[in-house]
């Protein structure tokens, strides 16, 4: 579902409604703008009188008066201007401050489930980009288009008076001019709507990417969503493009169009001098009125332009209010803070369902993420292979720091055989998912090096890394876009049959049941997919990725129960044949492991066997026996 576009009826009914509101500001504004606009006609009519007083030999004295008066009347016409150009930005700020509280207000008052399938791409669009250009139309623009067109109006008018022979050529400009407005607008209303839709797309894209970098990362997926973002961007250049060409023809049609009436009267005036019709006055005067449309004219058909795409974000913005149907406010927003049906907290219902989660947030000792991750791979150690050959993993003195001067890594020593299944287990906090991130080559190491195949994972293109090793985390994020188009970020090349058989291989049989199959949309604005579901198209993406090295962070422990006995069948089909470094929160996933490594503190306090460490009653067989306990 996406949210609705309101049409131009509903768009002038709304902005009507609104200033019927402000009615008794828009009319004094509308009042100082009249005012300029007729005192910018009583200049060429001062000049052409005084022309035609001198030429008729009169003296100093009418000259120096109409000089004077026409002094006063650009002192006045600069004074009234400045307080309605200020009072007309008040104007546009209370009428902008309305927008937004109604926007913001339709938005928070929205159901989730329109929320989620209206996508997240499109709403961060209308509630910011949008906002953005109707700011830009009602901030500058607004004043502008009605002191322009008043002026046109009034200039008109005036030349007609002065001489309705040479006014006339002054009216030439405005029939072309609309039918040059009409041909731009049957154009330009389609493509600006395009490039707002696929502003939004990219901007859903990029937050997506950003929001879920843990997923992106875990699984090498930056550079494929960057190519995305590449395509998206070459789309806007296209309709950027075609818009830019409309553009440039509207221009040369409007220079053409504004320069006519000036030649016009010249030519006709001069003539018109010559046979006593008219004086040198007159058709000064009327000169400078055609003169003076020019600039409005160009100005104001440029401003088309700006109004066009106004109109467009009116249109999605209006369009949020639209999904609420009856729900919509009428005047403003009032909210008694209380959240309507099928509004709810995800992570708060997550952390009731299972209250590990809760207990993990709260603690203390819980291992803290970056507040940023390092700029690059930077590679650390002695390596300088950039390809992998074969798959022991060897982890040599790693020391890493999220932040300066606390060490969550200290020195961790260890050798991986390739096929080898190691499960590291240890308290919250110990350190056990940073050192998966770096074994995933998420992070650099502060210190020390991490290799695979003998290549420092650091020194891998990125493009190849996915490869090579691949993390599976507790959540991963179902991109926006199709099935296939999730699947596809793992080898672009897949063809259906193997996006099917690598569905089959995780046991994911529930996608032989929709209607699309694997062209269904998925993610914010389209199908919901539980988490056992997400979590299983992301082991199909591991499939097609086919890494020699998978490091598993507890990849089915936000899970009921039941789900999570599914994924797992699913998980030991994945795994065969592999390196697997399990981050082990629940013992038993240790107790299948070739070797546990036993970590405490961000140090490596134990490393072998079940049966050895339980043997040893070190610190793992504490761990073990409380578990077996609880």
């Amino acid at each position: 579902m996406r949210l609705p576009v309101a049409d131009s009826r509903t768009i002038r009914r709304r902005l009507l409604a609104i200033l019927r509101r402000r009615r008794a500001d828009f009319a004094f504004v509308f009042a100082l703008q009249l005012t300029v606009a007729l005192m910018g006609v009583v200049a060429p009519v001062l000049i052409g009188r005084t022309i035609d007083a001198v030429s008729q030999g009169a003296g100093p004295g009418p000259v120096r008066a109409g000089i004077l008066v026409l002094c006063a009347v650009v002192v006045v016409q600069t004074a009234v201007g400045y307080m309605g150009e200020y009072r007309a930005n008040c104007l546009a700020e209370r009428v902008l401050t309305e927008l937004r509280d109604r926007v913001v207000w339709a938005v928070t008052h929205m159901p989730l489930g329109t929320v989620e399938a209206a996508g997240t791409g499109d709403m961060l669009g209308r509630t910011t980009y949008d906002v953005e250009k109707v700011q830009g139309l009602l901030q500058q623009g607004a004043n502008r288009i009605l002191v322009l067109a008043m002026t046109i109006v009034t200039t008109i008018g005036a030349a007609l008076l002065t001489d309705l022979r040479l006014g006339a050529f002054a009216v030439v400009p405005v029939i072309p001019l609309f039918y040059a407005i009409r041909w731009y607008l049957r154009r330009a209303i389609p493509a600006y709507l395009a490039v707002s839709a696929v502003r939004a797309r990219m901007s859903g894209v990029v937050s997506e990417t950003v929001e879920q970098n843990a997923t992106a990362d875990a699984q090498s997926l930056r550079p494929v969503r960057v190519a995305r973002v590449d395509t998206l961007i070459r789309e806007m250049w296209r309709n950027e493009r075609y818009t830019g060409w409309v553009r440039g023809l509207f221009a040369l049609g409007m220079q053409i169009i504004v320069s006519l009436p000036v030649l016009l009267v010249v030519l006709v005036g001069a003539g018109m001098i010559a046979d006593g019709r008219t004086t040198l006055g007159t058709v000064t005067a009327v000169a400078l009125y055609a003169l003076q449309l020019r600039n409005p004219l160009w100005i104001i058909g440029w401003w088309v332009d700006e109004i066009q795409f106004a109109a467009a974000s009116f249109a999605r913005i209006f369009g949020v209010e639209q999904a609420l149907g009856d729900g919509a406010p009428s005047a403003g927003p009032a909210d008694d803070g209380t959240p309507r049906d099928g509004q709810r907290d995800e992570a708060s219902a997550a952390e009731r369902e299972n209250p590990e989660i809760s207990a993990d947030r709260q603690s203390p000792n819980a291992e803290r993420t970056p507040d940023a991750e390092p700029a690059d791979r930077t590679p650390q150690g002695p390596w300088t292979d950039r390809t992998p050959c074969g798959g022991d993993l060897a982890i040599a003195d790693v020391r890493f720091s999220y932040r300066d001067g606390e060490e969550v890594l200290h020195g961790v020593s260890l050798d991986v055989r390739e096929g080898e299944r190691l499960a590291i287990v240890g308290p919250s906090g110990a350190g056990k998912s940073t050192l998966g991130r770096l074994v995933a080559g998420i992070n650099p190491p502060s210190h020390g090096s991490i290799a695979v195949g003998g290549a420092e994972v650091t020194r891998i293109p990125e493009e190849a890394l996915h490869s090579t090793v691949a993390m599976v985390t507790q959540e991963h994020h179902v991109f926006v876009g199709t099935l296939a188009d999730n699947l596809r970020l793992a080898r672009e090349d897949a063809g259906q049959e193997e996006m099917l058989a690598a569905l089959a291989a995780v046991e994911a049989a529930w996608v032989h049941d929709l209607d699309e199959g694997l062209d269904t949309r998925v993610g914010s604005g389209g199908k919901t997919l539980t988490p056992a579901q997400a979590q299983q198209i992301a082991l199909a993406r591991i499939v097609l990725l086919d890494p020699g090295m998978l490091v598993l962070d507890e990849a089915t422990s936000l899970m009921d129960p039941n789900a999570a006995r599914s994924l797992e069948r699913a998980l030991s089909r994945v795994l065969e044949g592999r390196t697997v470094i399990s981050i082990a929160h629940r013992l038993y996933t240790a107790h299948d492991a070739d070797r546990v490594a036993v970590m405490i503190d961000g140090r490596l306090a134990e490393l072998g066997t079940h049966d050895e460490l339980v043997a040893r009653e070190g610190e793992y067989a504490r761990l073990w026996h409380t578990w077996q306990q609880d």
